[in-house]
C-alpha cells in the first residue's frame, strides 16, 4: 500500500483545516483534553458538529441510502486526525459504533429513527458494556435482561460509562439468555438515558475527566429497541470496538506532544549546556520520533484493510490500539523525565515547560491504555487472532 495521499486527499484535508480555523472556539477546541476526552459535551461543541454534520463530513462512508457519501475510509480518517490534532470533538460513538451497527444490523425503524440524528449530530450517546466485574471483558458482563411482554427488564450496574451524563440514548449490552456461553447470549439495547429507573454516579478520574456509574433498576425496554438479533450482541459489540480502538485513539496529538517536546529540547539549557547536545536525550528524541512514525503508518494500514471486504481488521485495530497508547504513555513519561522537576506544574501553566502539558498528558495518558479494552486483552487479542495461538497460552 501507498502511505502517503493523493492530491485529492490533501486537497480535503485542506477544505477542512480552513473550515476549522473559520470556527476556531477555545470553548470548542483544547488540545490539553486527550483523546477519550475529545467528546461533544457542551452545547458550543454540539453547535461545532452539527456544522459538520451540515458539511455532509459525519456520514462520509456510509452508504448514499442512509444519507452517507459512500466514501473512502482515509477521508474519515484524515477529519478525525485534524479535530483531534487541534483537540476539538472527535466525530464520535453515534457516527462510528451506533451508527456504522445499526447500518449493519438495525432494524429499519432503529434507521428511520437514529440515522438522520447521527448525520445532523442531533443526538448524543454512551456506550454501556464495562460492568464491576467485567471490564475489557465484556463477554463476561451480567446486566440481566429479562423477557417481559414485547420488551425487556434491564436490572444492574455498569461502570465507566463515558457521556453517561449528557448524552440522550444508552447502547447498552445485557445478558438475555444466562445459560449460554458468555460469549454468546448477549444483547444490545438502545434506551433512552432520561428513564425514570436509571440512576447516573460521576466518576472522576486522575486525569480529570467524568465518566460514571448507570444503575438500571426495572428499566423496561421494547422489542423495537433491540438491536439485531437476540443473543448475537457479542458480536456487534466486537465489530464496533474494533471502530473505537481506533477512532478514539488518534494519532495526531501524540505527534504534537512530540513537537511540543522537540521544540522545547532545541530552546532548553541546564547548567548553561544546551539540551540538545546530550547524547541521551537525542537517543531518547530519535528513538520517540522513529516510534512516531510506526504509529502513523499501523494506523494507515488499519485504514486500508478496514477498506477491504470481508471481515472487520480486527487484529490490525488492536495493534494499533495497544501501540498507539502504549507510545503515548512512554512519549508522556520522557517529557516529564527530561524537562525536570518543573513539568510536574499543572497544564497550562505558562512558566512550566510544555506549558504543562507534560503533567496532564502524564495522567491521562495511562487512561488510554484501558479504554477501549487494556492492552492486556489488545494483546490476546493479536496473539490469538493474528499470530494463531491457542486461548490457554
Amino acid at each position: 500500500m501507498d502511505f502517503e495521499f493523493s492530491s485529492q486527499q490533501l486537497e480535503f484535508v485542506r477544505e477542512v483545516e480552513e473550515f476549522l480555523d473559520e470556527n476556531y472556539d477555545p470553548e470548542v477546541f483544547d488540545p490539553t483534553r486527550e483523546n477519550m476526552a475529545q467528546i461533544v459535551d457542551t452545547p458550543k461543541r454540539r453547535e461545532f458538529m452539527a456544522k459538520l454534520g451540515q458539511k455532509g463530513w459525519l456520514g462520509i462512508t456510509w452508504p448514499k441510502e442512509y444519507g452517507g457519501q459512500e466514501g473512502d475510509g482515509i477521508y474519515e480518517y484524515l477529519l478525525n486526525e485534524a479535530l483531534a490534532r487541534r483537540g476539538g470533538p472527535q466525530i464520535g460513538k453515534g457516527v462510528g459504533i451506533i451508527g456504522k451497527t445499526l447500518i449493519r444490523h438495525g432494524s429499519d425503524k432503529l434507521k428511520a429513527e437514529f440515522l438522520p440524528q447521527i448525520l445532523k449530530n442531533e443526538v448524543e450517546f454512551a456506550v454501556g458494556y464495562s460492568e464491576p466485574n467485567a471490564g475489557s471483558d465484556a463477554a463476561s458482563m451480567q446486566l440481566k435482561a429479562t423477557r417481559d411482554g414485547d420488551g425487556w427488564l434491564l436490572n444492574g450496574q455498569k461502570t465507566w460509562t463515558t457521556s453517561a451524563h449528557f448524552a440522550e440514548w444508552y447502547w447498552v449490552g445485557a445478558r438475555t439468555d444466562p445459560n449460554a456461553p458468555k460469549h454468546n447470549g448477549i444483547t444490545l439495547f438502545l434506551v433512552p438515558l432520561s428513564h425514570p429507573n436509571i440512576t447516573i454516579k460521576p466518576i472522576w478520574t486522575m486525569g480529570d475527566e467524568r465518566t460514571n456509574e448507570v444503575y438500571l433498576d426495572d428499566v423496561w425496554v421494547s422489542d423495537d429497541y433491540v438491536v439485531g438479533e437476540l443473543n448475537k450482541g457479542f458480536q456487534y459489540i466486537s465489530e464496533a470496538l474494533d471502530l473505537e480502538r481506533f477512532t478514539m485513539f488518534t494519532y495526531s496529538p501524540i505527534q504534537e506532544r512530540l513537537r511540543l517536546l522537540v521544540d522545547w529540547v532545541k530552546s532548553a539549557q541546564v547548567d548553561g549546556q544546551k539540551v540538545s547536545q546530550d547524547p541521551v536525550v537525542r537517543q531518547a528524541i530519535a528513538r520517540l520520533a522513529t516510534e512516531v512514525e510506526v504509529a502513523r503508518v499501523i494506523g494507515l494500514k488499519f485504514v486500508h484493510e478496514s477498506s477491504k471486504e470481508g471481515a472487520a481488521p480486527t487484529s490490525w485495530a488492536s495493534e494499533y490500539k495497544l501501540f498507539a497508547t502504549e507510545l503515548s504513555k512512554r512519549l508522556a513519561n520522557a517529557s516529564m523525565d527530561l524537562a525536570g522537576p518543573s513539568s510536574q506544574l499543572r497544564v497550562k501553566t505558562e512558566q512550566a515547560p510544555l506549558a504543562g502539558r507534560s503533567e496532564s498528558t502524564y495522567r491521562y495518558t495511562v487512561i488510554d491504555t484501558i479504554g477501549g479494552g487494556a492492552s492486556e486483552i489488545q494483546k490476546n487479542i493479536i496473539a490469538r487472532r493474528k499470530l494463531g495461538l491457542p486461548k490457554n497460552f
